[in-house]
């Protein structure tokens, strides 16, 4: 990840321009609440502040694009459309009248019906970009929050993350999850093969981590967002065949480790939350079973056994380490089970559809994702962890017609969404619901199909 200097610094407005010190009003917007009340927000052009430069125009109209799309996503506001502002917002400072004699006036955006305002502007100079950025609550006339931040131009787009996150913090308490990344296997760049990519939590800064030119799958993130594990079918220099092989992949150095290559499935990988070890899916006994293996490869136990050939896969570590949920067709149909993480006190907790798979717990463990076969096509669903109250998040057709198949859910940070794959639009794209289901949308816009994505743990 690019580094960058970050500058937050708080600025507090005179005493002529508000009646109150800034503190965070008592918003309707309540963090993880089904179906939440949108917010108004205005958030008009930034303010371009310095001499104009080559690049200026496209930094702000990438910093706003990307702060528009954040918060639009982040489901809590409904943004109103330019054309209804009564000010012309190029013509007013970013503080409010009478403080800032060129200030804008609070009831010119009370009367549209704006609940909060975004004012901010930005420079460029010596190759680095400043943003200073204030968030108001308009019914109280009122400062939530001003802060300034710079960083390099090519890191304009975790400018814009940042300051996102830092109004849902200021609003809910929570940041958001704008500055995590995924992980997914794609054809991207050669469709005769999958390679890993990671790539930011909206589709942007691609970049493949892979170049196996073969069929890569199953990423995971560890913990710490420093290293990737996934699996490839590699070819074996002595039998010339291709086998089902564990990588691991260290980010911070771009070094790559082969971890498990027992003949048959090394695959499904999860990390422990202590970040000590790995869960995964591993057939050289002839049937999937589960196992916990050490970064350098080695066994430490034996997870499941059957029953009576059973197969065990999809390994998913709860957020506190105690508690392991996979897909097991012991039943006769595969269905999702839980189990202790020593592989004792095993459960199951879903018991309908034909065929449930890539369970994925929410970061405060309370709910589990996952895909259910129910005729010919997957959708996402999400249930509280012991498998009850059941939400169906998916429900779209193809363009010829038929049911999409949805697939491979994960987990945001924030646990507020849940992102997998759909091939409605004809290819395996990328998608986003709230946990809730009642917001979907796309996040990859291109012809390229994508696999089993992971939503990164950690927010930066």
């Amino acid at each position: 990840m690019r580094k960058f200097l970050l500058i937050l610094a708080l600025m507090m407005s005179s005493p002529q321009a508000f009646s109150q010190a800034p503190a965070a009003p008592s918003a309707d917007i309540k963090l993880g609440e089904a179906r939440t009340k949108k917010s108004l927000l205005a958030l008009p052009p930034l303010i371009y502040q310095g001499s104009p430069s080559g690049s200026s125009h496209s930094v702000g109209t990438e910093l706003y694009s990307t702060i528009n799309n954040d918060l639009t996503v982040s489901a809590f506001f409904e943004l109103i459309p330019q054309k209804a502002y009564l000010e012309d917002t190029a013509k007013t400072s970013l503080r409010p009248a009478p403080g800032d004699p060129q200030g804008f006036k609070f009831q010119s955006w009370s009367s549209i019906g704006a609940e909060f305002l975004i004012r901010a502007g930005y420079f460029v100079a010596g190759g680095e970009v400043n943003m200073e950025a204030y968030l108001y609550h308009v019914g109280k006339s009122q400062l939530v929050m001003g802060k300034k931040y710079k960083g390099p131009v090519s890191g304009v787009r975790k400018i814009a993350h940042t300051f996102s996150n830092d109004v849902l913090e200021a609003l809910t308490g929570k940041p958001g999850m704008f500055l995590s990344r995924i992980v997914v296997a794609s054809d991207k760049g050669s469709k005769d093969y999958r390679e890993i990519f990671v790539m930011d939590w909206d589709g942007a800064n691609a970049e493949k981590i892979s170049n196996h030119r073969s069929i890569a799958l199953s990423p995971a993130w560890s913990p710490d967002g420093k290293k990737i594990a996934y699996t490839s079918y590699v070819v074996r220099a002595k039998t010339k065949m291709r086998n089902a092989d564990m990588f691991l992949y260290d980010l911070p150095t771009g070094k790559r480790q082969l971890i498990s290559y027992r003949m048959g499935l090394n695959s499904g990988a999860c990390f422990a939350p202590d970040n000590k070890s790995i869960y995964l899916t591993i057939s050289q006994q002839g049937t999937p079973d589960l196992y916990k293996m050490a970064f350098d490869g080695t066994l430490l136990a034996k997870l499941t056994n059957g029953p009576n050939s059973a197969m065990n896969v999809e390994p998913a570590a709860s957020p506190d380490g105690t508690k392991l949920a996979f897909s097991s067709d012991r039943s006769g149909r595969p269905m999702i089970y839980t189990m202790d993480a020593d592989g004792s006190n095993v459960k199951r907790i879903t018991f309908a559809g034909v065929y449930n798979s890539t369970p994925s717990w929410s970061p405060d463990g309370k709910k589990i994702a996952f895909a259910g076969q129910s005729e010919d096509h997957f959708d996402i669903f999400v249930m509280n962890a012991d498998g009850t109250n059941m939400v169906r998040l998916t429900s779209a057709k193809r363009p010829n017609g038929k049911w999409s198949t949805n697939e491979d859910p994960s987990f945001s940070p924030d646990g507020r969404f849940v992102m997998y794959t759909s091939n409605r639009t004809g290819k395996s794209q990328v998608f986003i619901s709230t946990v809730d289901g009642t917001e979907e949308r796309r996040v990859t816009l291109d012809e390229n199909n994508y696999y089993k994505p992971k939503w990164s743990n950690n927010f930066d």
